[in-house]
């Protein structure tokens, strides 16, 4: 499974790359916008940034909602660098304007997925990857990671090659649960993934075997 991360903070962006295990970035407006990068060139900028830092897929997020400006917004995204994948939202127009970016050769990631139904026409477009909020189902009470498996389900079944990228990712639990489920990719903060490293019987073996050794020393 892979591991993205969620935000445009470039200093959390090396953090997980310097772990060894980053294998991509998401991002999107809201993101932007929480580390102060506002204005169509600085956020272009940002994201050749944020390229240039990791060796993987950057999904970058479109404003349009209407066809012929996802187009021409996801044509000047892709441009910007060849790891550059063209974010487009779950809508009717988005779906169209995936069909058309997929069948010329640019990445794709269908993002604000919430049903089974949703997922099997992003497939059908050709999205390159799916992104299903979990936790925004979580929040609705409805099981978010059970979608997960729904999904995994049905793109088994038919050979669909649309990866499913879980999004909306709360804690760590989340990603234990999604690779259980069989997700191709979680994204998600930095600290769900720093807490993957954290067991309390971890910490206790490890003072165990420093006292032992300062004994022998």
């Amino acid at each position: 499974m892979k591991f993205f991360i969620d935000t445009a903070n470039l200093d959390q962006i090396k953090q997980a790359n310097e772990l060894g295990i980053l294998d991509g970035v998401t991002t999107n407006p809201s993101l932007m916008a929480k580390e102060g990068i506002t204005g169509h060139d600085n956020i272009m900028k940002h994201y050749v940034d944020i390229c240039n830092i990791v060796n993987g897929d950057v999904s970058a997020e479109v404003i349009a909602t209407e066809y012929d400006k996802i187009i021409k917004e996801g044509e000047a995204l892709a441009s910007l660098h060849e790891n550059i994948v063209v974010k487009v939202p779950m809508i009717k127009d988005g779906i169209k304007a995936i069909k058309y970016l997929s069948s010329n050769n640019i990445k794709t990631n269908c993002t604000l997925v919430f049903s089974a139904g949703q997922a099997l026409l992003a497939a059908k477009a050709g999205a390159t990857y799916l992104s299903p909020f979990i936790g925004r189902l979580d929040d609705i009470s409805y099981d978010g990671v059970s979608l997960i498996e729904q999904i995994v389900y049905i793109y088994n079944t038919h050979g669909f090659e649309t990866e499913v990228l879980a999004a909306s990712i709360r804690h760590s639990n989340h990603i234990i649960k999604c690779a259980e489920a069989g997700a191709d990719v979680v994204t998600c903060p930095l600290d769900p993934i720093l807490k993957l490293l954290d067991h309390p019987l971890t910490n206790i073996g490890l003072e165990k075997f420093l006292a032992d050794y300062k004994k022998g020393n």
